[in-house]
């Protein structure tokens, strides 16, 4: 996948009026929303994470694997697992890069991101720790796992789901959709739901067509939306909205890919 290099910053997003306008789609608020950094492991590697729940609601729930971008895990990831633990999910957000390793700027993401995506071998194992801690949480159903990411982390959730992991689904919000095994495609257990910009220039057409080709030869379930309109990076709400940067914020976008994944997941999850 090509690097970014017109990306404009969208870091660590302050709460105000952003974070308050996404509570317009986010689902109901619920008072009893519990939120941590936690640090865990890869081996000998030091990862921190962050995790968010409610207490209410049934004693086990759904976990989703909230990967994060090519920042790493910022306010914007924490702001995404506490949407989805409002939902009723255990979200966890998994650290790919490391503890204390938190790009400064698009260069040092550019190198970090590219990094990881050029070994995918170790990109799967790293995710999987994060999987793992997911699935040992008290509060989690480990039957109903979902790996979720956004841009770098959706090009990880794939990466998740192709390695064969006991996941049940994969989300991914404008990712890379690209990956040097396709052949992989054959070990998804789960169905994949891939929501993208119509216009991102960063996952060109011939790339979309490789990974439906991927996915009907791994005869996966799966679905890809396209959104007319939508560059890269269509949910972060401080990118911008200048589309010939080639990633910006697009409100509608952003708001019906969300709610897709809702219907996605009451597909999951059916209520009894």
């Amino acid at each position: 996948m090509k690097m970014l290099t017109h990306l404009v910053s969208f870091g660590t997003i302050t709460l105000g009026a952003s974070a308050l306008a996404m509570t317009a789609f986010a689902g109901t608020a619920h008072a009893k929303l519990h939120t941590e950094t936690v640090e865990y492991k890869d081996g000998d590697v030091a990862l921190e994470g962050y995790l968010a729940y409610d207490d209410a609601g049934p004693a086990k729930k759904p976990g989703i694997l909230v990967i994060h971008d090519w920042l790493g895990v910022t306010g914007e990831t924490k702001r995404r697992a506490d949407m989805l633990a409002g939902l009723g999910y255990v979200a966890f957000a998994p650290d790919i890069y490391g503890k204390g390793v938190r790009p400064a700027d698009m260069k040092a993401a550019a190198a970090e991101s590219g990094k990881w995506k050029g070994q995918r071998p170790q990109l799967r194992t790293r995710a999987k720790a994060g999987l793992d801690y997911l699935a040992a949480f008290k509060k989690v159903d480990a039957n109903k796992l979902v790996a979720l990411g956004y841009c770098f982390g959706g090009t990880t959730a794939l990466e998740v789901a192709r390695s064969g992991a006991p996941v049940i689904a994969t989300v991914v919000f404008h990712g890379g959709l690209d990956t040097p095994s396709p052949a992989d495609a054959k070990n998804i257990k789960g169905k994949v739901l891939a929501l993208q910009g119509g216009d991102d220039p960063y996952v060109p057409p011939e790339q979309t067509a490789a990974f439906e080709k991927e996915m009907r030869d791994g005869n996966v379930d799966w679905q890809l939306i396209a959104y007319g309109g939508a560059v890269h990076a269509f949910t972060i709400s401080n990118a911008g909205t200048d589309n010939s940067k080639g990633a910006a914020y697009n409100e509608k976008a952003d708001k019906r890919s969300w709610q897709a994944m809702k219907d996605f997941f009451a597909e999951l999850f059916p209520k009894k």
